[in-house]
């Protein structure tokens, strides 16, 4: 199932999320509204449902979150923007990466 997630995820949601992969959750991150949907099998799926609810495409990046380490891998086909000056799948720029990484923990969770 996949969720847009604007508050702090709850145990339903994430169990939700994690269906269709069972260990960790594609995410699509809106860096400028602070959103991310989850869930899903592509990345894309979540980048659709993101575009669809009035975000931009420039401000989407893919990633995934592994609930059992709370690990956050900045790696995706989406993220493939010459554009924009990432031509690779992993996001290239610390700062992009460490901006991904607060929203994802801000809304989905961290070790503690």
């Amino acid at each position: 199932m996949i969720h847009i997630i604007s508050e702090k995820a709850t145990n339903g949601q994430i169990k939700e999320m994690l269906e269709s992969l069972e260990t960790y959750i594609k995410l699509a991150v809106d860096i400028r509204k602070g959103i991310l949907v989850g869930g899903g099998v592509l990345h894309a799926d979540c980048e659709a449902v993101l575009i669809e609810n009035g975000s931009k495409q420039e401000d989407i990046w893919g990633a995934d979150w592994l609930p059992e380490t709370a690990q956050i891998k900045t790696e995706a086909l989406i993220n493939i923007r010459p554009r924009q000056g990432n031509r690779s799948m992993s996001i290239q720029d610390a700062n992009l990466r460490k901006q991904i990484e607060q929203i994802v923990i801000q809304l989905l969770g961290n070790i503690e």
